[in-house]
């Protein structure tokens, strides 16, 4: 349940160092317009349909990542990148029901405004390609949800410095950590990094900007919303992202 220290919910005011460091990863004017696409409708993108020939596994998805998401996963977001050096991308969630993964909802995103790599390092503009878990949420925005789900830290740091066009002061409003490189059970913005600096780290799902990020996954508001909403602690959510062709493999 979300309650007690486990949801921190307090508004508090993280160090700025934190922020800082968290949004080298995420969000940012910094050459996020040159890769930039106009985006698709849920679905349209080849390789998302909804039908698969085997239920029990994530389409798109080969044995080598398949094998990384946990038996106790019942939560998977998927993020489809259009190609290796592209800034789009395609979000899937789906829930599994018994033996079954079910499509649950679609969106199009943005990833890195360089594309994707197997082998992340601080300010290279690629999401890196991987399954991770999804432990914490928060934002400047109030929990759209507060009931059971990802414990949520509510927080003016979360704000992009307004130095940024404004077209990116919302990117913060609502965001999901994924766990890399980064210490579970704490706020989004900790700034600890297990790997070290040099490995990259605040790389979040957040809130769409229109164009690439510096190596977050970017998804409408009504998405993140949704995800908030959705995502259960209890049914052990993970994102699988990458290129299409790394997911593959």
């Amino acid at each position: 349940m979300r309650s007690g220290g486990a949801r921190r919910t307090a508004v508090a005011l993280a160090a700025l160092g934190s922020l800082l460091t968290a949004l080298s990863a995420c969000g940012g004017p910094s050459g996020a317009g040159a890769d930039a696409g106009a985006g698709r409708p849920p679905g349209a993108a080849a390789g998302t349909s909804p039908a698969t020939a085997d239920p029990t596994r994530i389409p798109g998805v080969g044995d080598r990542f398949q094998r990384r998401i946990p038996a106790e996963s019942r939560q998977v977001v998927a993020v489809y990148g259009d190609g290796k050096d592209s800034a789009d991308s395609t979000v899937v969630l789906y829930t599994r029901q018994g033996s079954a993964w079910h499509r649950a909802g679609s969106w199009a995103a943005h990833n890195g405004t360089k594309g994707w790599t197997t082998d992340h390092r601080e300010n290279d503009k690629r999401s890196p390609v991987g399954v991770f878990t999804l432990s914490d949420a928060g934002g400047v925005l109030p929990d759209p949800d507060p009931g059971d789900g990802l414990p949520y830290t509510r927080s003016a740091a979360f704000a992009a410095p307004r130095w940024w066009a404004k077209a990116y002061w919302h990117d913060f409003d609502y965001v999901i950590a994924i766990d890399y490189n980064r210490v579970k059970g704490t706020a989004p913005n900790d700034p600890t990094r297990p790997e070290g600096a040099s490995k990259g780290g605040g790389i979040w799902l957040h809130l769409d900007h229109g164009s690439g990020t510096s190596a977050c996954v970017s998804l409408p508001e009504r998405a993140m919303e949704y995800l908030l909403r959705t995502l259960d602690p209890e049914r052990h959510p993970v994102v699988v992202m990458g290129d299409r062709a790394d997911l593959k493999a």
